[in-house]
């Protein structure tokens, strides 16, 4: 498709502005669409003088009374489609955005032509902080509105549309003509499976900047807008939902190699499985739990589950092969049956663990009122004033394990923790409170440096828990076989060659969240690990049986409540999974 771009600049007597912002387009050498909104009679002469100074680049078009926004950009889009063009930038007249950033959104249009390019705002300390807050609250209506995240900035006047999509749109429904419009052409396009790109470009208000949002009635006519959206999501589900499993016709050869590397990642080894979500909305959830508490926040959780539920498909395909595992073991009443029911249940149960993590540290859970199931071994171990390796697993929630610093109040409970995989939500939590990292020793293999650093922490009475259900992600990590819900899986030999060199007592740990609140299920394994020589391997294999009978266990009571979204069963690739 050839490219034959052009500029729409809606303005509104920004007479002192728009002079630059002109001079700063025209460089790239791209026709200019300015449509005079209704202004004053200083802003009509100067754009006069621009129209006569860039004769040759520059139309005027003038609406005889200010419309809105949103009735200058279709006029200017209808104009620009009426003279040839495939593709209009629309730019704000106020000069708040970056001109240096055309090239690239022309490049994005040229390699997606059926895509609207959108601006991704990046703010510096110019940005008015309520204004900037305030942008967030539309933000979370569109990705409610489109079920999906695919539209990072809704409000941003800086994008690219390609005019015979828009103008489709345009001349067969009714769009608002003011402020909203930028919003409600965004959502009513997802809708008809508009493709977009996000560039990210700087944004910059002036101090003496002329705003011409009303506070009052633009807020009024956003809210209408996004009541009409809303409704017109509820209406359109069942297509919206239809079109999250159905694919998207691919545009370039790069988008079908995208395709075939998310179709490969269900078999791929945790540590290599991308960190979904933003940081921003990780952000967004802690700020609403200060603010409005954490009842009201959950609230949120059922829309966002849905979207990575529908667009998840390796998530939603470990969930359901891990619920096929639990039924083939487990076949008695009560077992989920595996299908999209079970899989939302169970990313909504890991979503609320999530929450649960960032509520307990943000001092949001009292640990005294985490309920030990039978605390004689606890107590035991605590009185005697030893240090322990703590097995747990990605079962419940196991940032409940400080309930146990609680209760022996001159104890630490230090979590050792894979953290590549997590960074964004680890960092969420490190922000919101400045302790998190104090309670962590991250590590990427469970080799002699580890093993040294653990042993200084048990000889000063420290517990150290350790997950016993994920193998280590570098490629010295040795591996042996469990069964595991009916199959045979890789297990992680670390745990029980760090229990024989520590030569200190062994505790399996299990944190399962029920109507009341968490329950701890804190169990004896070994006093002492031996792993002789001679049936080394034999003996791993054993410990390894044995925690894995244990998860196994536990899983049944909560089968929600276990959170490995890959294929736990799949042999990680160039590793041999046999006996060593």
């Amino acid at each position: 498709m050839n490219l034959a771009a052009c500029i729409v600049i809606p303005i509104y007597n920004h007479k002192d502005a728009i002079g630059g912002t002109v001079a700063n387009l025209v460089v790239h050498g791209l026709p200019l669409f300015v449509v005079d909104d209704g202004s004053d009679a200083a802003t009509q002469q100067v754009l006069a003088d621009l129209a006569q100074h860039h004769a040759d680049r520059l139309t005027l078009l003038r609406l005889p009374v200010n419309g809105g926004k949103g009735a200058a950009v279709m006029a200017g889009l209808r104009a620009a489609r009426d003279a040839g063009y495939t593709h209009a930038l629309q730019i704000d007249a106020d000069g708040q955005h970056d001109a240096a950033d055309v090239p690239r959104f022309l490049a994005a249009a040229a390699a997606h032509p059926r895509a609207v390019v959108l601006g991704q705002p990046v703010y510096d300390e110019s940005v008015p902080k309520a204004r900037l807050y305030g942008r967030y609250l539309t933000h979370v209506w569109v990705w409610i509105e489109t079920l999906s995240f695919t539209i990072r900035d809704s409000m941003c006047g800086f994008r690219l549309y390609p005019l015979d999509l828009a103008c489709a749109l345009i001349d067969s429904v009714k769009l608002p003509e003011r402020m909203d419009f930028d919003i409600e052409i965004l959502v009513r396009l997802y809708w008809r499976r508009v493709e977009f790109v996000s560039i990210p470009t700087a944004v910059t208000y002036a101090t003496d900047g002329v705003s011409h949002f009303d506070v009052l009635w633009d807020n009024v006519r956003i809210s209408r807008s996004h009541t009409r959206l809303v409704a017109g999501m509820l209406a359109r589900l069942p297509l919206l939902l239809a079109h999250k499993v159905l694919p998207r016709r691919r545009e370039s050869e790069n988008e079908n190699a995208a395709a075939a590397a998310d179709a490969n990642a269900s078999t791929a080894p945790w540590w290599r499985r991308a960190e979904r979500g933003s940081r921003l909305g990780m952000s967004l959830l802690a700020l609403s739990c200060r603010l409005f508490g954490r009842r009201f926040t959950s609230l949120w959780l059922h829309p966002i589950v849905a979207y990575f539920l529908l667009t998840g498909r390796p998530a939603r395909e470990a969930s359901q092969r891990y619920f096929v595992q639990l039924a083939h073991a487990a076949p008695q009443s009560g077992t989920p049956r595996p299908g999209w029911l079970s899989s939302y249940r169970h990313m909504l149960a890991f979503a609320q663990s999530g929450f649960d993590k960032l509520a307990a540290w943000t001092g949001r859970v009292d640990f005294s009122d985490v309920e030990i199931d039978d605390a004689r071994a606890l107590d035991a171990l605590l009185a005697s004033g030893r240090g322990a390796l703590v097995i747990g697993s990605h079962l419940g929630n196991l940032e409940m394990a400080r309930a146990l610093a609680v209760r022996g109040a001159q104890t630490r409970v230090t979590a050792i923790v894979y953290t590549e995989h997590a960074k964004r939500f680890n960092s969420v939590l490190a922000g919101a409170n400045r302790d998190f990292t104090q309670h962590l020793v991250p590590v990427s293999d469970f080799g002699p440096q580890t093993a040294l650093m653990m042993q200084e922490r048990i000889e000063r009475g420290e517990l150290l828990v350790i997950v016993g259900d994920r193998t280590p992600a570098h490629e010295s990590g040795r591996l042996t076989e469990a069964q595991f819900l009916g199959a045979s899986a890789p297990f992680a030999q670390g745990p029980y060659v760090l229990a024989h060199a520590l030569a200190c007592p062994v505790y399996l740990l299990f944190c399962l969240k029920e109507r009341s609140g968490y329950r701890l299920y804190f169990e004896p394994f070994a006093e002492r690990i031996e792993l002789p020589r001679r049936g080394r391997a034999e003996h791993i294999a054993d410990w390894a049986q044995r925690f894995a009978s244990r998860l196994e266990h536990h899983c049944r009571k909560a089968p929600y409540q276990w959170f490995n979204f890959y294929d736990f069963w799949a042999r990680p690739s160039g590793k041999t999974n046999g006996r060593t």
